[in-house]
């Protein structure tokens, strides 16, 4: 691995830790009992994440492109924009920083989840979860977000934006997506910001957790790949 791949994957660890803490913690002050955020509610989520996204990206874009999401990194490869030498150390920085952002939000909630005995909200501020459980119509909303997505961010590369606000335009891309169509399966969009969290609330020592629902992590994985693959191969049809 050369030293620019390693500095560009470096910056995606940091990036997708940034984006969880702030995306899964967010989750967790509007879930876990005894928070003064708890109960804000979807709207506080959309945001919250939206503006995690665009921090994440901040924190991240100065060392890289800023991908913070595996099925990204992916289409941006078979779109061409990315080098496919990129793509597996990418993927382990983004799932590793989706990881420990998850663990960083565990300590910073620490004494609530003793108070939160709901083990559904308690995984849902890891990992996502359908609010009705189909999986084709789950993955297919996973899917089609993503679609979006990758699309949008390979749509963004073609304009010109004032330097400093592209991080803007994609976090607003995300709260879109949260608002239109995350409501059905919490739009992981994005398999590190599942897989990586999810992976912490297995291994946490968390009271009443409950399991981590193994069940349905392939649809938060899998859909967001095959989505932002088919939103790479429609973009590049234009």
């Amino acid at each position: 691995m050369t030293n620019t791949v390693m500095t560009q994957a470096l910056g995606e660890f940091i990036g997708t830790l940034i984006l969880v803490i702030l995306g899964d913690g967010v989750v967790a002050g509007v879930s876990l009992n005894k928070s003064k955020a708890q109960g804000a509610g979807w709207l506080a989520i959309a945001l919250g994440w939206g503006l995690a996204v665009t921090l994440g990206v901040y924190a991240s874009a100065f060392l890289g492109p800023a991908h913070l999401n595996p099925a990204v990194t992916l289409a941006f490869a078979i779109s061409g924009h990315f080098p496919w030498a990129g793509v597996v150390p990418f993927i382990v920085a983004q799932m590793l920083g989706g990881f420990v952002g998850a663990v960083l939000v565990w300590l910073q909630y620490l004494p609530h989840w003793q108070a939160t005995s709901d083990s559904a909200a308690i995984l849902g501020t890891f990992a996502t979860g359908p609010a009705i459980r189909k999986p084709l119509a789950n993955f297919f909303s996973e899917a089609l977000g993503t679609l979006v997505l990758v699309f949008m961010l390979l749509a963004f590369t073609k304009g010109q934006w004032t330097e400093g606000l592209a991080p803007i335009g994609v976090g607003a891309l995300i709260t879109a997506i949260g608002f239109s169509l995350g409501g059905t399966t919490g739009y992981a969009i994005n398999p590190a910001r599942d897989l990586g969290p999810r992976v912490a609330h297995a291994v946490l020592p968390i009271a009443g957790k409950g399991d981590s629902d193994w069940g349905y992590a392939w649809v938060p994985v899998l859909g967001p790949f095959v989505g932002g693959t088919i939103g790479a191969l429609l973009f590049n049809l234009i």
